[in-house]
């Protein structure tokens, strides 16, 4: 295992990569899609030949683990009006936050953007929709299957066919200027064989 202290940062991909943009001292950028990858690529903000894409990951519709509703048929005639009423549906924004984009295109996909935008409320983040399902703040969110897996007060009723969106797609790279020796032995552990087994362990997809 990686034994050398690691700061973490999580929040939506977009707002750190704007953060890094803004000059936060960041030394690995790991995002959940390619779009915020590709914004620090195109100002210059990564070491040349770094970026790397090992990880993938599906996105599911998760409700509080004692909820009434146990399973949602996204392929049949589901009605998010009627089974939500006045109630809020969470997701991440999809301008900031990968999943919630990964979501929006797949409603779109599905033909139920109409039925589910009203109910909506965007979160900076997938973790916050993750906790407002999890506190019963909500009855229904989209997260990612690492997240719903990673908490027992939710319960998975429904999984976003793959044909629905885009690949997800989890690339990773050293910004520029924070190479060191440390940083690339830490670049290397994530891509080797011990942090593999770790990703598969919180049901992540392994390329």
């Amino acid at each position: 295992i990686y034994n050398q202290n690691v700061k973490n940062i999580f929040d939506g991909s977009g707002n750190l990569a704007r953060q890094i943009k803004a000059g936060a001292p960041a030394s690995i950028f790991i995002s959940a899609d390619e779009k915020w990858i590709n914004e620090l690529e195109k100002s210059n903000l990564i070491e040349n030949n770094t970026r790397k894409s090992l990880l993938s990951n599906s996105i599911v519709i998760i409700a509080p683990k004692d909820s009434k509703i146990n399973e949602i048929d996204l392929k049949g005639n589901v009605d998010f009006k009627k089974i939500l009423g006045k109630n809020k549906f969470v997701i991440g924004n999809p301008e900031s936050v990968p999943n919630g984009a990964y979501a929006k295109e797949a409603f779109l996909s599905l033909g139920l953007w109409d039925n589910i935008k009203d109910n909506l409320a965007m979160v900076q983040n997938v973790r916050v929709a993750l906790n407002y399902v999890s506190m019963g703040e909500a009855p229904l969110g989209v997260v990612f299957f690492t997240d719903a897996n990673a908490d027992n007060k939710v319960k998975i009723v429904s999984v976003f066919p793959k044909e629905s969106h885009k690949k997800i797609i989890y690339p990773f790279a050293i910004i520029k200027g924070r190479k060191s020796k440390n940083i690339e032995n830490l670049y290397n552990f994530l891509q080797s064989e011990k942090a593999r087994d770790i990703y598969k362990k919180y049901g992540f997809i392994v390329n």
